[in-house]
């Protein structure tokens, strides 16, 4: 192809006395002698060139300007194809860009750093930037305010801090373009007075003639060290009777520290310490035992509330108290071990509930948070909690003691279930549950539950942890069963394994039926084998009595108490006489 115009074609001086023109060359694919061949001249006089193009990733073409400050210069780029021009017409004093500045180098305070720097043209009146890269990523550009200054000062700093600067600088006069950015220069502040107060708390025991004091502090994002901390310095006052105060220094290694004081009222300072100075103190009233009783000595007669884990930590709520200008929970870390890694975490007053969340929150594990109000720098305690960041089946189930079975219920009982700090959950209730050891189990009331090996059993809920009896009815008589009872908390309950087998009597109704209906007559029937001729005599006689004749049961045939039969109302086929007496009588 025909070469394209040079694109960004333009001409710039860094020292007033040599120009450089560059600009971009386009693709012709074309190769070896047919590259493009670039010239440039005077617009005016194109025939003499006035330096020799070489191309990189840009063009660029060099000369001398001796006294000639007005130019009209032409790049002329072509190939057998066809040729292209570009012209660029300028004031060389508008056109100045300087070199990088060099020999960067600071002086700082703890709250301002003012760069210094060198460039090669002293002559040219230059304006420069600064450009400040703060440790939070933030980026600020500082402005000398003097013209050909060679310092800048940028203030409003944090002490001990440490950034990154640059210089860059333009004709003060003709502003053309910016120079290169100089090499950064990293720079520290100097030290300053500590800013904020350390956050600190206490942990009280009472002991023989007095109370231990545990003191605890630590940093907080409102506290600013400004430097390096050396030591924290703890004081503490009796307020009474303005006796002198007892003070102590730690090396910054330490985090907390044991007093001992009296049953008298105590003021407890602490401070921060950096090779400037001390931080403002961060202050703990102590009251007395007597008025402190229920924070110190009375805390069992609070009733420990329970509280769930979430996703994020576990949550806690409190009933707020106007009194109280901000609330304080703390905790352990690990609270089976000593020292438990005490913790806390403070609250404005108008908080009555929050998420704890810790990086040592583990599963299965209790924890006990005291909530504490403040107010004028003393704390009493409000409510306390247990909870855990996440329940897990109990480790133990309910040891049953007693079985007292019917033909068609039994009746389980067990001991108290045992808690204790290392259990993994709160025992929500009981399960207990039932199947024949042959077939399906179908029990009204219950529930159907699946185990692993696809077997049903029928299921009992108990939600009352206190209740330690339980009955399972419409069991068949004279049937085995299969029997568990398992506790479960918010995380479960253990997989089943051992089950206890028990043996249904037989249904004392159905004896009686069986004797009714099989007994009593084998009997009946063994007394009349017996008296056959009696029932014979009685049921079936060979000559019936007319006393016990249906026939004869008329009025018209009775004659006083007997019954008569009179002859000539039958006709009888034969008339037999047995006795001569009973003839007479006829």
């Amino acid at each position: 192809e025909p070469p394209d115009t040079p694109k960004d074609f333009s001409c710039q001086t860094q020292d007033m006395k040599r120009v450089t023109c560059t600009w971009r060359e386009g693709e012709t694919y074309l190769y070896g002698q047919n590259l493009p061949r670039y010239t440039l001249s005077k617009t005016s006089s194109q025939k003499t060139a006035l330096c020799k193009a070489s191309c990189s990733k840009q063009c660029s073409c060099s000369w001398d300007i001796g006294q000639q400050w007005i130019w009209n210069v032409t790049v002329t780029v072509e190939n057998p194809l066809g040729k292209k021009t570009a012209t660029d017409v300028f004031d060389v004093n508008h056109r100045m860009c300087p070199t990088a500045p060099f020999q960067v180098w600071e002086d700082c305070t703890d709250t301002e750093i003012t760069l210094h720097w060198n460039y090669e043209n002293n002559d040219i009146e230059l304006f420069c930037q600064t450009q400040v890269l703060r440790p939070d990523g933030k980026v600020e550009l500082h402005n000398s305010s003097v013209a050909g200054s060679k310092r800048v000062t940028v203030r409003g700093l944090q002490p001990y801090t440490e950034y990154t600067a640059r210089v860059r600088c333009g004709a003060a006069r003709h502003f053309w373009r910016w120079s290169e950015w100089s090499q950064p220069l990293t720079a520290r502040t100097k030290e300053g007075t500590p800013s904020g107060k350390l956050d600190i708390w206490r942990e009280i025991t009472p002991v023989l003639g007095g109370r231990n004091v545990t003191l605890f502090w630590k940093q907080t994002p409102s506290f600013q060290a400004n430097g390096k901390i050396i030591s924290y310095e703890v004081t503490w006052e009796k307020i009474e009777d303005g006796s002198k105060p007892e003070r102590i220094s730690f090396s910054s290694v330490y985090n907390s520290t044991r007093i001992f004081i009296d049953n008298h009222f105590y003021r407890i300072s602490i401070m921060a310490k950096n090779s400037v100075n001390f931080s403002l103190p961060s202050v703990l009233i102590i009251s007395k035992a007597t008025d402190n009783s229920r924070s110190i000595f009375s805390t069992k007669e609070l009733k420990e509330g329970k509280v769930n884990g979430t996703e994020d930590g576990i949550f806690i709520s409190w009933e707020p108290r106007s009194i109280y200008d901000s609330y304080i929970i703390d905790w352990c870390n690990f609270p089976r071990l000593q020292p438990c890694d005490l913790q806390w975490k403070k609250f404005g007053p108008n908080t009555s509930s929050a998420v704890i969340s810790s990086d040592a929150f583990v599963p299965g594990v209790r924890y006990k948070f005291c909530i504490y109000g403040s107010v004028a720098n003393r704390a009493s305690l409000l409510e306390k909690k247990i909870g855990y960041f996440r329940e897990l089946p109990p480790h133990l189930d309910p040891v049953v003691r007693k079985v007292d079975l019917t033909y068609n219920s039994v009746t389980l009982s067990w001991d108290s279930y045992f808690t204790n700090e290392s259990d993994p959950g709160f025992v929500r209730g009981y399960h207990v549950y039932v199947s024949p050891i042959q077939g399906n189990c179908n029990l009204k009331g219950s529930k159907k539950h699946i185990l692993s090996d696809e077997s049903e059993l029928c299921k009992y809920t108990i939600e009352n942890p206190e209740e330690k009896r339980y009955t399972v009815k419409h069991l068949m008589p004279n049937t085995t069963y299969k029997i568990v009872v398992k506790a479960f908390t918010g995380g479960g309950e253990t997989p089943i394994v051992n089950f206890r087998y028990i043996d249904t009597p037989s249904n004392p109704n159905m004896l009686c039926f069986v004797f009714l209906l099989v007994i009593v007559p084998i009997l009946v029937a063994a007394i009349c084998h017996w008296k056959m001729e009696w029932v014979k005599e009685c049921f079936c006689p060979v000559i019936p009595s007319p006393n016990k004749s249906k026939v004869l049961s008329f009025k018209e045939f009775k004659i006083d108490s007997e019954k008569v039969l009179k002859i000539n109302d039958c006709l009888p086929d034969v008339l037999d006489i047995d006795s001569n007496t009973e003839a007479q009588k006829l």
